[in-house]
C-alpha cells in the first residue's frame, strides 16, 4: 500500500501512517478497503450533482454516430423528453430507483406498450452508462428480467405486434395502373420501390451513382441498409424504363422540394391517401411482394432467393456463413417476372347469357 509521494509526505508522516494502518489491521480493518470505500463515497457525493437528463444527453451524444439515421436519435430524445424527464430528469442519477421507474412507465405501459417497452430499454442503457461512469452504483432499476417483469405485465401479452397494412398481391396490377396515372416524384418513387421491393428509406435515398445503367443493377451501400450490408438489386425492364424517364437534376434520383434533400418519409404515404388507399402503407408492399412469391401459382423460386430480394438475412447462421453469394442471377429472373405481374391487369370476368 502506497503512503504518498516522497516530496509530499515526510518520513515521520509515513511512519505514523504505517503505524495507523498496522493498528487497523489488528482491529480487522483492511486499510486498502477502507481507503477505497472513502473514494467510492466521495465519488457518489460528487455524482449527486449529475442529473439523469445530463447522463441521457451524454449517452445519446456518445452513440449518435453509431446509429444509422438521425431519426433514431430523435426517437431517443423524444421518448426521454416526453416520458422520463418530467419524472426523473432533474434528479441525481444516483437517486433513480425502481419505484421511480415504475412510476414513469406505468401510465403508458398498457396504452402505449411498444413506446413504453422501448423507453424502458433506453433508460436501462442510460443507467448502465451512468454506472460505468461512476455516477451511480448498485443494480440497474430499469432491467426487465428478474426485476421489472415481476412488477409490470409482459408487453408481448398486452398488445400483439401490428404488421404494416399491405395490398393483397392479386390487386397489384390494378393498383400500379392507377399509380402510373399519378404525376410527381413521390408517385415515381413509390412505383420504383414496388418494382424493386425496397424499403422506403432505401428508395428515397437512391442516388444516380448507385445505379449501373449498363448492367441494370442498383447497389445500395451498407450505410443505408437496415442490416448494415451492401445490397445489390437487379432492375427489371420496367424499373429501368422508369429511371430512363426521370430527369437528372440532382444526385438523388427522387429529390424532394428542397434542393439537395430527398423526399420526406411521409410523402409516399400521403400519396396513398390522395389515391384513396389510406388503408395500406408503403412498407406493406414488401409484404405484398413476399406473399406473391409464396402464393402465386407457377412461382417456383426458392425461399432464400425471395429472402435475398428483400435483403433479409438467412435465419440459419451456419448456412449463411457458407452461402456468401447474393443469388443475383436468379433474382434477376424473379424481379423481371414480378415486374411483368405488376404490369398485368386482371382479366375481366365474362358473363355468358343462356
Amino acid at each position: 500500500m502506497g503512503l504518498g509521494p516522497l516530496h509530499t509526505i515526510t518520513l515521520a508522516q509515513a511512519r505514523e501512517k504505517a503505524r495507523s494502518c498496522r493498528a487497523g489491521l489488528l482491529e480487522g480493518v483492511d486499510p486498502l478497503d477502507a481507503r477505497n470505500k472513502v473514494k467510492v463515497e466521495m465519488a457518489l457525493e460528487r455524482s449527486k450533482a449529475v442529473t439523469f437528463d445530463h447522463c441521457a444527453e451524454q449517452y445519446i451524444a456518445a452513440h449518435r454516430s453509431s446509429w444509422k439515421t438521425p431519426q433514431h436519435a430523435r426517437h431517443w430524445e423524444g421518448s426521454i423528453r416526453n416520458y422520463a424527464s418530467p419524472i426523473i430528469g432533474d434528479l441525481p442519477v444516483a437517486a433513480v430507483d425502481t419505484a421511480l421507474i415504475v412510476k414513469l412507465l406505468q401510465p403508458i405501459w398498457e396504452t402505449k406498450t411498444e413506446t413504453a417497452s422501448k423507453l424502458r430499454g433506453r433508460i436501462e442503457s442510460i443507467l448502465d452508462w451512468a454506472a460505468v461512469s461512476h455516477y451511480r452504483s448498485g443494480d440497474n432499476p430499469a432491467r426487465w428480467r428478474g426485476h421489472l417483469d415481476h412488477l409490470l405485465a409482459d408487453p408481448g401479452r398486452i398488445a400483439r405486434v401490428k404488421h404494416y397494412p399491405a395490398l393483397p398481391w392479386q390487386e397489384v396490377g390494378e393498383f400500379m395502373a392507377a399509380l402510373r396515372k399519378c404525376g410527381g416524384v413521390a408517385a415515381r418513387a413509390l412505383e420504383f420501390g414496388i418494382l424493386t421491393a425496397a424499403r422506403s428509406g432505401e428508395t428515397r435515398g437512391a442516388r444516380w451513382d448507385e445505379v449501373d445503367m449498363d448492367t441494370a443493377v442498383w447497389t445500395v451501400p451498407a450505410a443505408r441498409m437496415k442490416a448494415g450490408r451492401e445490397h445489390r438489386v437487379p432492375l427489371s425492364t420496367s424499373a429501368m424504363a422508369l429511371l430512363e424517364a426521370m430527369p437528372r437534376m440532382e444526385d438523388l434520383i427522387f429529390p424532394g422540394m428542397k434542393k439537395g434533400a430527398g423526399l420526406s418519409n411521409k410523402s409516399m404515404n400521403k400519396l396513398l391517401e390522395r389515391m384513396g388507399r389510406g388503408d395500406i402503407t408503403v412498407h406493406g408492399f414488401r409484404s405484398t411482394f413476399r406473399d406473391w412469391c409464396a402464393e402465386s401459382v407457377g412461382n417456383s423460386f426458392a425461399r432464400e432467393i425471395c429472402e435475398h430480394a428483400l435483403a433479409h438475412s438467412l435465419p440459419d447462421k451456419v448456412e449463411a456463413a457458407y452461402r456468401r453469394g447474393d443469388l443475383i442471377e436468379k433474382r434477376k429472373v424473379l424481379m423481371q417476372i414480378w415486374a411483368e405481374f405488376c404490369n398485368a391487369l386482371p382479366k375481366p370476368i365474362s358473363v355468358t347469357s343462356i
